[in-house]
């Protein structure tokens, strides 16, 4: 046995890539590159850089402070859009060694895929939405943030699952690791705004339909199980999709719960303040461009600008930020 440690550089990585991963998975060595091209690192891969480009960014680390469901909950242990991405990159991770894909890309797909949400969840973005003629997506803002404001010069392939990660697009993901990502998020926020609604009171375990508990079990980590398994199960060697039957159960969970959670009336309260906050704000640095951060003063309209201000605000900053300007 040798008393010194053997280097497994960037070479010897991409050829254990070669070594262990499916024929259908994304090879690091064969990445399309960046839009400025690089150096290779002596060390990582170039899905590796782009992992670790992610989670040391300024746009990440406020995730930690911003909505996923419940706005400014009271209690410790509600999800964050920090623990929601965390939750995301563990089944990713899971779902993407178990089939042999490139566990390194979809770590950095699933870690990029929610940095660029705007404060107040989903109400937040419809506001948004609805304030620029061409419309707002958290996705396609997501690599506005990592390529422009910070400039992380990420792989094609990163950008692409992350732009391409929700649903609503037709073109899905050029990778299958993107498109673990897609199954990731649904299967990490449906389990856990469940649980987190559980929790606040909005729900009773004894609401959930029979059907959907009898397919998956109680709500919370075998739920978690339960849906990853009906992506092993409905995946083959030339596609990454799910179960018919999970599916079906997945897609009648997601209606049960825009119904119960996502668009009760309180919920609907709460989000007409949000949104008060957010067209104001928007309004306000508009007007006054001056008090724009420099790496927001991009070369486009002074809306875009200050959209892209905004956009880029935790829950609790857009808060104290309303309130100075009143």
């Amino acid at each position: 046995m040798s008393d010194s440690f053997i280097l497994r550089d960037r070479q010897w990585r991409e050829q254990n890539e070669r070594v262990t991963l499916s024929n259908i998975a994304t090879f690091s060595s064969n990445s399309l590159g960046r839009e400025t091209e690089e150096e290779p690192d002596i060390f990582r891969t170039a899905f590796e850089k782009d992992r670790d480009r992610i989670i040391h960014s300024k746009a990440f680390r406020r995730l930690k402070h911003k909505t996923q469901v419940f706005i400014n909950p009271d209690g410790d242990h509600f999800i964050t859009r920090m623990s929601h991405t965390l939750q995301v990159t563990q089944i990713g991770r899971s779902i993407s060694k178990t089939l042999g894909l490139n566990p390194d890309l979809t770590e950095a797909i699933c870690l990029g895929h929610d940095v660029g949400h705007s404060p107040f969840g989903h109400t937040g973005e419809d506001v948004l939405n609805e304030l620029l003629d061409q419309g707002w997506s958290h996705s396609e803002n997501s690599v506005k943030v990592l390529s422009n404001i910070e400039n992380l010069n990420l792989t094609k392939e990163t950008i692409n699952g992350i732009e391409r990660h929700p649903w609503k697009y037709e073109e899905p993901p050029f990778t299958p690791e993107g498109l673990v990502c897609r199954f990731s998020d649904r299967i990490a926020y449906l389990s856990h705004d469940v649980e987190d609604a559980i929790r606040a009171n909005v729900l009773k375990e004894s609401d959930i339909p029979k059907k959907i508990v009898d397919t998956l079990g109680p709500p919370g980590k075998i739920w978690i199980d339960s849906l990853i398994s009906g992506v092993y199960k409905g995946s083959d060697s030339n596609n990454i999709a799910m179960d018919s039957e999970i599916l079906e159960i997945m897609n009648d969970l997601r209606d049960f719960m825009f119904k119960n959670v996502y668009l009760r009336q309180e919920t609907m309260e709460q989000r007409s303040d949000a949104k008060k906050i957010v067209e104001e704000l928007v309004l306000y640095f508009k007007n006054n461009p001056n008090e724009l951060p420099k790496a927001y003063m991009q070369n486009q309209s002074e809306l875009e600008n200050s959209v892209d201000y905004v956009a880029g605000m935790t829950d609790r900053f857009a808060i104290s930020t309303y309130e100075s300007i009143r």
